[in-house]
């Protein structure tokens, strides 16, 4: 195997164990559930063995054996079922967690992130629900797999010896066969869902530029496109499921050998002589009941190697969530003062740079217009501020001090940032307001609400602030959207206001509603706004003409 490809695996097995220890309160009730369902059938067959032999002339039995043995059977069966919701409530709880983490992170990385939103997606949702199968089936039957045989063969050597070490025999090749089905099992697996990552991705991101695909006339091209993906996914599904069917097909051929070995072993039972019928029976009824761990076992290894596919992708991203260096803030500075020497940026060196030698200084209470044509770097310039991004070359200085010397996240701790469409959550207006910042209080939440105008409609709804909007909630509108994202920027109160084309897709009459709210938020504090607005570049008083990542032109209003 070559170097990555150890890497990898080291790192999803890293995973994997972490998330098990950390759950391992909730995946200890599977385990200890069927160990009592395992001694349960032991005593079960006990009876049942008494009761055959019986039947066979052999000792005498009655009604409290065979009571006792239906007990049992019921016992049994109400700790296989104990046991199913055990094992559910363990992988419900590990991948909660995974998926807090895996969106935490996501949302940490925001614009740095270079998967597509579809990927993103199914990153944290196939992948993630792959995993279900290793908490809840895999860390349970591997557990009982060697404990609950084991303690089955030592019974069934107590009554027979030479039947014991049949058992313990077969329990020693089980993981050998597996072994060898199950080779390239964990490679079919991270194949099959690298595929269906790339293709829920594709999927998703045509959807959304379906209208530009169906204007340029490759639709066609697209479909066959996404056909042969959906192509790929069925042939590497295939491939798995054979492996699974191989394994299991192993597993059942041992048990029949060993099967065949003990009724040849105890043969002379039904034509009379064995010196003690109810020990033969007694070892031919636990064969199943020797395998059925097994078979779990078998059933889960599946699960491991889909698991270690699934992590292999997810470990990466987790990975990095504490990898974040950097000073804090000691406390929050009343102001900033931003300034940029000479900063240069480049994403891919094959597309060139995004930002050249660019300089400029914003002070407390003004407010700096970034304009120009797209991609001539704007939107660069708040990803630095953001820390989505670091500059190639150059300095970044807030109140004269390095600002890359920061934590990213203490850089968007000093800032309040409005883009182009506010995203609202299915929740009420009052606590999408709030996400700001949620220790904020209901007298801080409607003063922002005010100063940004959203009561102007919020009164007129059904329940005020208080309504639901999102999905399945009150629809508003794009410029009703966007003042519930410029009362966030208002409670966040952050010394830096940044603004990406905020008041773009608007019609004229809601923009114009809109600039005065931007005034205020503005007011006292340092604004870099980046927009292709004429009405924002003329209500403000400084514009930077920006081309080519660079500072073309400097101008005052008026000029």
């Amino acid at each position: 195997m070559s170097q990555p490809l150890s890497a990898e695996a080291a790192r999803a097995r890293a995973l994997l164990s972490a998330t098990a220890r950390q759950g391992r309160g909730k995946m200890a009730r599977p385990v200890l559930l069927g160990l009592a369902s395992i001694a349960c059938g032991l005593a079960q067959a006990w009876f049942m063995a008494h009761l055959l032999a019986t039947l066979l002339g052999h000792g005498a039995s009655g009604w409290p054996d065979l009571m006792a043995a239906a007990a049992l059977a019921l016992l049994g069966i109400g700790l296989g079922v104990a046991q199913e919701r055990a094992q559910a409530d363990a992988g419900a709880a590990a991948r909660a967690g995974l998926r807090r983490r895996a969106f935490a992170r996501l949302l940490a990385l925001g614009p740095a992130d270079p998967r597509p939103a579809g990927e993103r997606a199914a990153l944290v949702v196939d992948r993630i629900e792959a995993l279900d199968g290793y908490f809840a089936r895999w860390l349970p039957a591997a557990i009982l797999a060697a404990a609950g045989p084991l303690l089955i063969a030592v019974a069934v050597a107590s009554e027979d010896p030479l039947s014991g070490v049949i058992l313990f025999a077969a329990g020693a090749l089980v993981p050998v066969g597996m072994a060898i089905t199950g080779i390239g099992a964990a490679l079919a697996s991270r194949r099959q869902f690298d595929a269906l990552q790339a293709l829920s991705g594709r999927f998703l991101d045509r959807m959304r530029g379906l209208p530009q695909i169906v204007l340029f006339g490759r639709q066609d091209s697209e479909a066959r496109a996404l056909g042969a993906a959906a192509d790929e996914l069925r042939g590497r599904t295939m491939r798995v499921l054979r492996v699974a069917f191989l394994s299991g097909l192993s597993l059942e051929v041992i048990a029949a050998a060993v099967l065949g070995c003990l009724a040849w072993r105890h043969g002379n039972l039904l034509v009379g002589g064995h010196p003690d019928p109810q020990a033969a029976l007694f070892c031919l009824l636990m064969v199943p009941g020797f395998f059925a761990p097994l078979r779990a076992f078998s059933a889960a290894y599946h699960e491991r190697m889909a698991a270690n596919g699934a992590a292999a992708a997810l470990a990466p991203l987790l990975a990095e969530e504490n990898a974040e260096t950097g000073l804090l803030l000691a406390e929050m500075p009343p102001s900033v003062v931003v300034t940029f020497e000479h900063v240069g940026l480049t994403y891919d060196p094959s597309r060139g740079p995004a930002l050249r030698d660019l300089s400029f200084r914003v002070l407390p209470g003004e407010a700096l217009v970034l304009a120009g044509a797209s991609g001539a770097g704007k939107s660069s310039v708040l990803r630095l501020l953001m820390g989505f991004a670091r500059p190639d070359s150059g300095r970044i200085a807030f109140n004269g001090r390095d600002a890359t010397s920061l934590r990213p996240s203490e850089l968007r701790r000093l800032s309040a940032y409005v883009g182009q469409k506010a995203h609202l959550f299915r929740d009420s207006i009052r606590n999408n307001i709030a996400l700001a910042r949620p220790e904020a209080t209901d007298a801080e939440i409607l003063a922002a609400a005010r100063a940004a105008h959203v009561t102007d409609f919020a009164d007129a709804l059904p329940q005020g602030l208080d309504t639901q909007v999102g999905e399945g909630g009150y629809g508003l509108s794009g410029g009703q959207a966007q003042r519930v994202a410029m009362a966030r920027a208002f409670l966040r109160n952050a010394p830096l206001v940044l603004l990406d084309e905020p008041t773009a897709h608007l019609d004229p009459g809601t923009e114009a509603e809109l600039l005065d709210s931007l005034r205020r938020l503005c007011a006292g504090r340092t604004a870099i706004i980046a927009t292709h607005s004429p009405a924002l570049r003329a209500r403000f008083s400084r514009v930077l003409e920006m081309a080519d990542g660079r500072a073309s032109v400097a101008r005052m209003a008026g000029e």
